[in-house]
């Protein structure tokens, strides 16, 4: 097949920035920055970018950076990649260990890690445009290079979009995205139809009545209050919604009280919900919201809870014809056995919100970021589940074949369009 060998033509220099690769991923994974405060970041990218002769645009939704390649007539991919990193304190022991802190939106000084992955990402993209930079012959077509802030905040994809990346860039006529998973390095993971889950933050604010500690009788606790509620959402997953839906409801966060003597006059709930269909993650926000009222009247509170919706994540659905055709090309690239589906993911990405706003088909996969005999060991052990996942302060991925892999999927996913016949 023609895109085949046009993958393999691209990344026939693939070795030749191994150590210029490796070397980015350290600096970056050095200095990570927050959610809409990737300015150095996105400055290294945009550097990066001019100097493989993309015409870049910076300052998109903020701190995004997207660069335009124009090769000849052919069809627009686009590839993308998010930068930010987390307030988490890194306990990885890596020499190039982060000890940045920053100051988040609220005041607040932080340590910062790259505990997601993100640095990778910007690595394989970086890595991947500069190989289709250097081997136009090979393909034909437009490539749109998309850096995205705040995917954290599920808010940096939709910031672009609104920001006037549709009149950037040529319309793509596919979209990509990738995130490094704990499954083996050198694997690859595509999966048709729904990926990731779609994902909301509810934050509940219950009103009780303040009292001191050896009078209860004149309080209405909200503590009591907080307790009956995350009790009762236990329920909801379990016994409302139909078997064989998927669905999690998690309970993250309660705040109620500053002194052992006092009975504070409110409390204040932080969940999570996961879902793949719209009509069960209605069912849950319903379902929150009534128990929250119905608690709350039960407990005689002077007024109704505050019920606030953030930090909500589209699904990321992926178009089973442009996932097929991905993972064609992949089985044709890849070593046997190195191209799985990974099934349904229940983590989150905002990476949609810019293929649905342009109106582009996507698909989304996941590349293996855990060494293989590590990985082998825990599986046979049934201890999966005990090597640091993405957000751990843990969270090590190994760097090869991490990054080449990655950088080669998205050469390879890219050149079942853009190769030449």
């Amino acid at each position: 097949m023609a895109s085949a060998e046009s993958a393999r033509q691209i990344l026939s220099g693939q070795d030749s920035i191994r150590d210029w690769q490796e070397d980015l991923y350290k600096d970056l994974h050095r200095n990570p920055e927050l959610s809409h405060q990737e300015v150095r970041t996105s400055g290294i990218v945009a550097d990066q970018l001019t100097g493989y002769g993309f015409d870049v645009h910076t300052k998109v939704g903020g701190t995004g950076v997207v660069g335009v390649l124009a090769n000849g007539e052919g069809p627009t991919v686009l590839l993308r990649a998010d930068m930010d990193a987390l307030p988490v304190a890194e306990a990885t022991g890596l020499e190039y260990a982060s000890t940045a802190s920053a100051t988040d939106a609220s005041g607040t000084q932080t340590p910062v890690m790259h505990a997601c992955g993100h640095d990778a990402h910007v690595s394989c993209l970086l890595g991947a445009a500069k190989l289709l930079s250097e081997q136009r012959d090979a393909w034909a077509g437009t490539l749109v290079a998309l850096f995205q802030p705040a995917e954290e905040l599920g808010d940096g994809a939709k910031g672009m979009v609104d920001d006037g990346l549709a009149s950037l860039i040529p319309k793509p006529d596919v979209a990509f995205g990738q995130h490094i998973l704990v499954h083996p390095a050198g694997t690859v993971g595509t999966h048709s139809g729904p990926f990731l889950s779609m994902a909301d933050s509810v934050q509940i604010t219950l009103y009780g009545r303040g009292s001191h500690g050896s009078m209860p009788h004149l309080s209405i606790d909200p503590a009591v209050l907080a307790s009956m509620v995350v009790v009762r959402l236990q329920g909801v997953v379990a016994r409302e919604v139909q078997p064989g839906e998927f669905a999690v409801l998690t309970v993250g966060k309660i705040a109620v009280g500053a002194k052992s003597n006092i009975i504070d006059d409110h409390a204040v709930l932080e969940l999570n919900i996961r879902t793949y269909s719209k009509p069960v993650r209605d069912q849950l926000l319903a379902a929150i919201e009534r128990i929250a009222k119905a608690e709350s009247e039960a407990s005689g509170s002077p007024k109704k809870p505050d019920i606030e919706l953030y930090n909500s994540y589209p699904l990321t659905d992926n178009d089973p014809d442009v996932t097929a055709r991905v993972t064609a090309a992949f089985e044709d690239y890849f070593p046997a056995g190195a191209v799985q589906d990974y099934g349904r993911q229940t983590a989150s990405e905002d990476f949609s919100d810019v293929p649905t706003a342009l109106g582009t088909p996507y698909t989304y996969w996941g590349v293996g970021m855990e060494d293989p005999e590590t990985y082998r060991k825990a599986e046979e052990a049934g201890t999966v589940s005990s090597i640091p996942a993405n957000h751990s302060p843990k969270f090590a991925p190994v760097l090869q074949p991490t990054l080449t892999t990655g950088t080669a999927a998205l050469v390879v996913a890219a050149a079942a369009w853009l190769g030449k016949d």
